[in-house]
């Protein structure tokens, strides 16, 4: 059981029932639905486990085996921190969905449960933008800056996001950051020429 709680980052009593404030927990009980399907999940992985062999091509001593750590990673419902912001934003935008990274990371940062990596901001940025809003993708990106002020790929991108809203010079401005960032980059040069109209 120390491994369920390890894994889900959660304590005996969010599958068992616990009598009372503070009381024993009731392991016989079946009432909360989270026990049963973690006993879904148990009987599920240990049928992955005993096809995975066969699907890798390798022997069983070989295979690397599925646990709840594996998708879980500290956290109940194991979902990636791209759809966790999303579904923030989806209410109050941008900085709904940035607020709720700085929440994770202030929590998680340091373990495996979320990727705090630049990639997280940049995908925001991509989706914001494929939905149109640019301002907010654009908010995603300035948000990733603060973290990773280097980051040649959010210059990169901030790029395509201006050039998308019409802002020609911004667009110019963050490709040339992108270049002072990776002076060798010659498709980022390439790029920059094509952008002035040279």
């Amino acid at each position: 059981m120390q491994a369920f709680t390890t894994s889900l980052g959660v304590q005996c009593n969010y599958c068992h029932v616990q009598e009372g404030r503070g009381g024993r927990n009731d392991m016989a009980s079946d009432e909360k639905p989270t026990k049963k399907t973690a006993r879904q999940m148990m009987v599920f992985a240990r049928e992955l486990n005993e096809k995975l062999p066969a699907v890798v091509g390798k022997s069983a001593n070989d295979t690397t085996r599925v646990g709840c750590a594996t998708c879980h990673r500290g956290v109940p419902i194991p979902k990636p921190i791209t759809d966790i912001m999303t579904e923030a934003a989806a209410n109050g935008g941008a900085p709904a969905g940035i607020a709720k990274f700085k929440e994770l990371r202030e929590k998680f940062y340091g373990g495996q449960s979320y990727d705090f990596s630049e990639t997280t901001f940049i995908t925001m940025a991509q989706r914001a933008n494929a939905a149109s809003k640019y301002d907010d993708a654009l908010a995603y990106l300035q948000a990733n800056l603060d973290y990773y002020p280097k980051s040649t790929r959010t210059y990169v991108v901030m790029t395509q996001m201006k050039s998308a809203k019409g802002d020609k010079a911004g667009a110019i401005q963050a490709l040339e950051k992108a270049i002072e960032l990776d002076p060798n980059n010659a498709q980022l040069k390439n790029q920059l020429q094509q952008l002035k109209g040279q």
